[in-house]
C-alpha cells in the first residue's frame, strides 16, 4: 500500500490550526487543511506492513490501507467509495474521533503513525465538494416499517442503512434538530452543524422521515411504537454522574452538558432553555479530565472566563507510553486538546471534598490530593476559587424514565438496556438497542458501528436474511 519507501521519504504531517488567541474569538472550526500534494505524500506513508493493525484499532473496520493508497494515487472517487463501504459518516469521525487506528499503526512504534484521520477527513470533504455524495434510495420497498428512537450517530447510521434496505424508517428525536450529542454536545469549533445538516438532507432524500421535538415516552406515548414492525433504541447515555459532596446545591454548579448545550443552541440560533450558564469573567473549575471537560475549557475561554482550571481524580498519565507493553492497543498517555492550548491549568489526583459558597452561590471548592487508591493524602488539602463549577465526570447510564421503563426492558448491571452484539435484541424481541443506550458512554465511531450492525440485525429479523454489510 502507498509507496514502498514513502514512510522513509515523507514525515508525518497534520493540518495546522488558527492561533489560539484568534480562534477563541469565534466558534467556527479552525483547522487548516493540507494541500492535495501533501495529502498524497501522507497516503504514500502507509507501508506494506503485512498485517494492517489499523483495522483492529478502528471500531468500524475502515479499510484504511486501501483508501490511503487511492489518495496517494489521486483516485479520490474510488477512495470515498471504499471509505463509505464501512463508515456512513466519515465527516464526523474525521473531525472528532480520537483515532485509535493511528495508535494501532505500525509506524506508531516510532511515534509517527500515518495521518489516517487527516486523510479520512480530506476524502469525505473532497467527495462533497466534487458532488460524489448522493442519495442512495432503495430500488425496491419491503413494506416493513421501523421506528428509530434517537437521532444521534447510532440512530442516523441505523436509519440510513435500514432505508437503503428498503424499509420505511421514522427517526424520532426529542430535540428540535437531529444529531444528538453531535449537535448539542460537541462544540461548533470542533464540528460545525452544517456538517450534520448536509447528511440529514441526503438521508431525507433516501426516504428517512425525521420527527423532531418528539420525545418518546414524554411527549409521544410509548404505545405509538406498537404499530411498527421493529423498533431501534439509539438514545444516549444521558444520566450524568453527580458530585455527592456538601454544598452541591449551591448556585453556579452545573452539569457540563447543560453548559455545552446552551452554547450550541446560542450558536445555532435556537432558544436557550433555562437560566443562562455563562463563564464570562468567572473563575471556572471543570471537574473531569476527559473530552467533555476539554470542551468545557474551550467554551469557557470563548465566553471570556477570568480563569479556567481542570481537575481530575485519576493520576497524571505518562508523557509517553511503553510501546512494547501497549502497542497496538489504545495506550494510557497524556493527551492535550486544542482547548488546553487556549489556556487552562490542569491538576491530577485531585478529589473535591466540599463546595463553599456565599449568599447561595459557590465561591470555593475544598479539595485534596489522593493516592493510587483514591484515598485522601493527609496534608495536601487546598482550596480553589470558583464562580462556576462544571461537572464533566461522565455518564452512568441512559435515562430510564419514560421510554426504557415504558417498554419494560431488561437492563444490565450498569443500568444500560440489555442486548447483545450479535442480534442487538432486547428482552422484547421486536425492540433492538444500539450505541450508548446499550454499551454506555462511548465514542462516536462506536455509535456508528453499532448502528450499522444493529440495522443488519433488524433487516435479518424482518426479512430472514440481509444484504447489508456487517
Amino acid at each position: 500500500m502507498g509507496k514502498a519507501t514513502g514512510f522513509k521519504e515523507f514525515a508525518r504531517q497534520t493540518p495546522g490550526t488558527e492561533k489560539p488567541e484568534e480562534r477563541v474569538k469565534h466558534y467556527r472550526e479552525f483547522t487548516k487543511p493540507l494541500a492535495a500534494e501533501d495529502l498524497s505524500k501522507q497516503g504514500a506513508r502507509c507501508m506494506d506492513c503485512g498485517i494492517p493493525f489499523c483495522h483492529q484499532g478502528c471500531p468500524v473496520n475502515n479499510i484504511i490501507p486501501d483508501w490511503n493508497d487511492l489518495v496517494y494515487r489521486d483516485r479520490w472517487a474510488e477512495a470515498i467509495a471504499v471509505l463509505h463501504s464501512t463508515n456512513n459518516f466519515p465527516e464526523f469521525t474525521g473531525r472528532i474521533c480520537p483515532a485509535p487506528c493511528e495508535a494501532s499503526c505500525t509506524l506508531n512504534l516510532e511515534d509517527s503513525p500515518v495521518a489516517i484521520k487527516t486523510i479520512e477527513h480530506a476524502v469525505i470533504e473532497r467527495a462533497f465538494a466534487d458532488g460524489l455524495v448522493k442519495p442512495e434510495p432503495a430500488k425496491t420497498r419491503t413494506g416493513k416499517n421501523v421506528a428509530v428512537i434517537g437521532a444521534g450517530p447510532a440512530g442516523m447510521a441505523a436509519a440510513q442503512q435500514l432505508a437503503r434496505a428498503g424499509h420505511g424508517v421514522v427517526l424520532y428525536e426529542k430535540n428540535a434538530q437531529p444529531g444528538g450529542l453531535l449537535r448539542y454536545g460537541i462544540p461548533d469549533f470542533k464540528l460545525e452543524k452544517t456538517i450534520i445538516e448536509r447528511r440529514v438532507a441526503q438521508m431525507q432524500a433516501e426516504g428517512v422521515e425525521f420527527r423532531t421535538n418528539a420525545h418518546v415516552g414524554v411527549t409521544v406515548p410509548v404505545s405509538e411504537l406498537h404499530g411498527y414492525d421493529a423498533v431501534v433504541l439509539s438514545g444516549g447515555s444521558e444520566k450524568p454522574r453527580d458530585l455527592p459532596v456538601p454544598g452541591r446545591q449551591l448556585g453556579g454548579i452545573h452539569f457540563a452538558m447543560d453548559f455545552l448545550t446552551q452554547q450550541n443552541r446560542r450558536v445555532s440560533g435556537e432558544p436557550v432553555k433555562g437560566a443562562d450558564i455563562l463563564a464570562t469573567a468567572k473563575k471556572v473549575v471543570v471537574i473531569g479530565g476527559g473530552d467533555t471537560g476539554a470542551d468545557c475549557v474551550g467554551t469557557s475561554n470563548r465566553q471570556g472566563a477570568a480563569s479556567v482550571t481542570q481537575i481530575e481524580i485519576m493520576p497524571r498519565p505518562p508523557e509517553k507510553e511503553d510501546k512494547l507493553a501497549t502497542w497496538p492497543h489504545w495506550p494510557n498517555k497524556l493527551r492535550s486538546s486544542t482547548s488546553h492550548d487556549e489556556g487552562c491549568e490542569r491538576r491530577w489526583s485531585v478529589s473535591t471534598v466540599e463546595a463553599v459558597g456565599k449568599d447561595g452561590h459557590v465561591t470555593h471548592l475544598k479539595c485534596v490530593e489522593v493516592d493510587a487508591k483514591f484515598q485522601p493524602v493527609p496534608g495536601t488539602e487546598f482550596t480553589l476559587e470558583a464562580d462556576l463549577v462544571l461537572l464533566a465526570m461522565g455518564f452512568v447510564h441512559p435515562v430510564h424514565e419514560g421510554l426504557v421503563d415504558g417498554l419494560g426492558l431488561d437492563k444490565d448491571g450498569r443500568g444500560n438496556v440489555k442486548a447483545d452484539t450479535v442480534k442487538y435484541q432486547t428482552s422484547n424481541p421486536k425492540v433492538f438497542a444500539a450505541g450508548d443506550i446499550r454499551r454506555g458512554q462511548s465514542l462516536v465511531v462506536w455509535a456508528i458501528r453499532e448502528g450499522r450492525q444493529c440495522a443488519r440485525a433488524v433487516d435479518e429479523f424482518l426479512m430472514g436474511t440481509s444484504d447489508l454489510p456487517r
